[in-house]
């Protein structure tokens, strides 16, 4: 498909989305996961806030299990809904041969990987970014006053939402697009991890050979910014079914990790 620009004053829909928790097909059988394991999750769902803070580097806050899982089934149904409709999810690229291994959304603005920047529209459809839900807001909120750590403070005006496949990856990268005065002043980058684990990468050189691992599960909350907003990071894969049961069963979220990133531009 060739890439195109549509006038400012197009507002014709754009074509439904990718859909993250497609119907449950007729007859199909769920395993029920072990009685322990079911109420070890239903205890976790139950916990609003996890008490687990780690400073890996300055600037730099892993908020182990932050998100309970009546908050994911949240955000999964959310995005869901946000994703199937106009400027829901679709594959990027950088240019019609070099596709991007993940599924992608943007809310409140729309970020354009073969540009680098950011608009009100994307450009090969003309469509405009959903809002972020306010429930995300109260949740970025909470993350960054509970994290503890010595960073601006931030009402997020972007959302990137990726999703990736079970061999789903994101190569080293900086989170460089935004404002210059959102960089200098550090304004941190929160990042939500929902269903299977992954391997995420992260270094102060893309050409490190060996760059230092953070495996994020669902429920974890990472926070960068200060000292180190301007990190390289990846994802350098995803662990099959790994993801918890008991959000499987209520959200039939698709194998694979949903990544949510807020930021400010």
């Amino acid at each position: 498909m060739r890439v195109g620009k549509l006038s400012i004053g197009d507002d014709k829909p754009a074509a439904s989305g990718f859909d993250i928790c497609p119907p449950k097909q007729a007859g199909s059988v769920v395993l029920k996961p072990p009685l322990f394991l079911k109420n070890r999750e239903k205890r976790q769902s139950s916990n609003s806030r996890s008490n687990v803070v780690v400073s890996l580097r300055p600037g730099m806050v892993f908020l182990k299990g932050y998100l309970s899982l009546s908050d994911q089934e949240m955000i999964v149904k959310r995005c869901r809904e946000l994703g199937v409709g106009s400027g829901g999810f679709y594959q990027p690229g950088y240019g019609e041969d070099t596709k991007m291994h993940l599924k992608m959304m943007c809310l409140g603005k729309n970020w354009d990987p073969q540009s680098g920047q950011y608009g009100d529209r994307r450009p090969f459809d003309g469509a405009k970014p959903p809002q972020i839900p306010p429930e995300f807001h109260s949740h970025v909120h909470s993350a960054l006053k509970d994290s503890n750590a010595l960073l601006p403070s931030i009402s997020p005006d972007i959302c990137i939402v990726n999703f990736y496949s079970q061999t789903g990856r994101l190569g080293l990268h900086q989170d460089k697009d935004e404002s210059p005065d959102s960089l200098r002043l550090g304004l941190p980058v929160i990042s939500f991890s929902i269903g299977d684990s992954a391997d995420f990468l992260y270094a102060d050189h893309r050409d490190l050979d060996q760059p230092q691992k953070l495996l994020l599960q669902s429920g974890d909350v990472l926070i960068f910014g200060g000292p180190s907003r301007n990190i390289f990071h990846g994802v350098a894969s995803i662990h099959p079914n790994t993801a918890p049961n008991l959000l499987l069963q209520h959200t039939n979220l698709r194998p694979g990790r949903l990544n949510l990133t807020f930021r400010r531009y």
